[in-house]
Formats: C-alpha cells, structure tokens, sequence
C-alpha cells in the first residue's frame, strides 16, 4: 500500500482545512486508516483511525468533536476535516494504513506499517 497526504496548509485560528490520504496498491476492507501528527519536538501522536468499510471511527481526545475522519465508499481516499483548528494543532500530518488490526492497537504508531509523507498543518494568526 502507498500512501499520499495532501491539502495542508496555514490557517487562523478557529478555521477549517481537510487533508487528504490516496491509498493505491491493493487494499482490504481489514485495513485500518489513520491520521497522526508530529510537532517539532515531540512524539508523533494519534489523531484519528477509521475503519477500511468506514464503520468504525476512533479519535484523540484532543480532538474529539472538532475533526472528523471519512472514508467513502469505492474511493481509496481518506480524509481529515479540521475544524475550530488551535494553534496547538500545528504539527505534520502523516496519514497511516495497517491490516488486521484489533481496535486496542489503534492508537499506536507502531502498529501501523505504511506511511504517506506527511503534510504541514500551521495555524497561526
């Protein structure tokens, strides 16, 4: 699996961006999609993970209720939808895929095995 994020980018705060992930390769409905995020210094992070089927979503608490992970149906694309973005949010953010993944293990970085480049998110005023 190959991965690309896109749609980063520099916004104020309180403002909205949506990334992007493109998945090519073969893909599974088992595969788990995710968002994580790295800011300069710190430990990558987990954001959000979505089910392949796209039933099943989890999310940082960090951002509950502010961003939204989508996967549509026969699309091989995964989106982001940041909103009421805090400067706090600025970081890279790298979309991630893993197969077979039981849902305790969402969260962890390692338990992802492929990686798009990541994208840089600044929000600032």
């Amino acid at each position: 699996v190959q991965l690309q994020a896109s749609g980063g980018g520099l916004v104020q705060p309180g403002g909205s961006l949506r990334l992007s992930c493109e998945a090519s390769g073969r893909t599974f409905s088992s595969h788990v999609m995710a968002w994580f995020r790295q800011a300069p210094g710190r430990e990558r992070e987990f954001v959000a993970a979505i089910r392949w089927s796209g039933s099943t979503t989890l999310y940082a608490d960090s951002v509950k209720g502010r961003f939204t992970i989508s996967k549509p149906y026969a699309e091989k694309m995964v989106y982001l939808q940041m909103d009421s973005l805090k400067p706090e949010d600025t970081a890279v953010y790298y979309c991630a895929a893993a197969q077979l993944l039981t849902s305790a293990a969402w969260g962890l970085k390692g338990a992802y095995n492929y990686w798009g480049q990541g994208t840089q998110v600044t929000v600032s005023s």
